[in-house]
């Protein structure tokens, strides 16, 4: 009798061990497979290229389009989250017409994904930035960061001098004088007339920031 309970009892104390030893096990495979991510800070901004031609004389609200990133964008610790060659696409929000009064066409666009070159795809909430170095810090990766949040409220311009687009805003966020890059280029007058704006034409290949109005989440990238 007392053999029989001497077995149960290790039976019993065998399998508490195997449950427990399981558990533990279990556990440990789970904590290495949960994926770390990394952080891009708010106000980070991004230097892309966009693949197709944006024009307000087609374009209509919320059609979309994508651009290239041309730098890689690296954590605050340095881990390389999204390499160069990148898709970061982008929807039309609203678009102006050219007025016959001079008045240039304008193009606001919102910058809605990233997808990576290893198929990784994730939202982001972005607005068109200037590239202006005067108005922005760079650390040791590479990545710049905004001085200033009103760059957020810049759009797409008609003008410049191959009368395709700048970059820039209507002052005070309404009817007023136009802001930014080029501003001299956008409306003219001929004979003492003046004469129709221009529409906004983006010409493949041109460069642009793209501002991360949140900050965005990424794994460290693994190619495929």
């Amino acid at each position: 009798m007392n053999h029989l309970k001497r077995t149960r009892a290790a039976i019993c104390l065998a399998t508490l061990m195997a449950l427990a030893l399981g558990s533990v096990n279990f556990t440990a495979a789970q904590t290495r497979r949960r994926p770390v991510y990394y952080s891009v800070a708010a106000n980070t901004v991004m230097r892309v290229r966009i693949d197709t031609e944006l024009n307000s004389q087609k374009a209509r609200v919320g059609d979309t389009f994508s651009s290239t990133l041309v730098d890689p964008v690296y954590s605050k610790n340095g881990v390389m989250l999204a390499p160069q060659g990148s898709k970061v696409m982008g929807r039309v929000t609203t678009v102006q017409r050219a007025g016959r009064n001079g008045e240039p066409a304008t193009m606001d666009v919102q910058f809605v994904s990233i997808r990576l070159p290893n198929g990784v795809h994730t939202a982001i909430n972005g607005s068109l930035a200037e590239l202006s170095t005067s108005n922005a810090t760079s650390d040791n990766e590479g990545t710049v960061s905004a001085k200033r949040t009103s760059h957020r409220k810049v759009k797409f311009i008609g003008g410049g001098a191959a009368g395709g687009a700048v970059i820039g805003a209507i002052a005070g966020g309404g009817k007023g004088a136009l802001i930014g890059a080029g501003v001299g280029a956008v409306t003219g007058l001929i004979g003492g007339r003046v004469k129709k704006g221009h529409e906004v034409k983006v010409t493949s290949g041109t460069e642009f920031g793209v501002i991360l109005n949140r900050a965005m989440s990424l794994r460290a990238y693994k190619a495929t």
